[in-house]
């Protein structure tokens, strides 16, 4: 399971690498959101396979809506979009590993 996993989180990668374009807009917000690519305490449960669902998810309606663009506003309101996406599911990830005991580990250098 924990393999299958981990072929997911690559193969979303490549497709994130693949349909998107991000240099029009390198320095936005969007693009310093990190992706998780392992899960919380190295659990593999619903939690974890709802959040890529939901990363994925996100990356389709970017890649929609950078499509149907017509000028830089409409880019930049796509990348904000997706950016609010990714954060809202990171967060929603976070909170049911919580709820189950779980917390997510941070390292702080300086």
């Amino acid at each position: 399971m924990q393999k299958l996993a981990k072929i997911a989180v690559a193969v979303l990668g490549i497709i994130v690498a693949g349909s998107v374009d991000a240099a029009p807009f390198a320095d936005s917000a969007a693009d310093k959101t990190e992706i998780r690519t392992d899960p919380i305490a190295g659990i593999y449960n619903k939690a974890w396979y709802a959040y890529l669902a939901d990363v994925r998810e996100a990356e389709q309606e970017l890649g929609s809506d950078l499509r149907r663009a017509t000028d830089a506003e409409d880019r930049r309101d796509a990348w904000e979009e997706y950016h609010n996406e990714l954060v809202d599911a990171d967060k929603d990830y976070v909170k049911e590993m919580r709820e189950r005991g779980y917390r997510a580990g941070r390292v702080t250098v300086g």
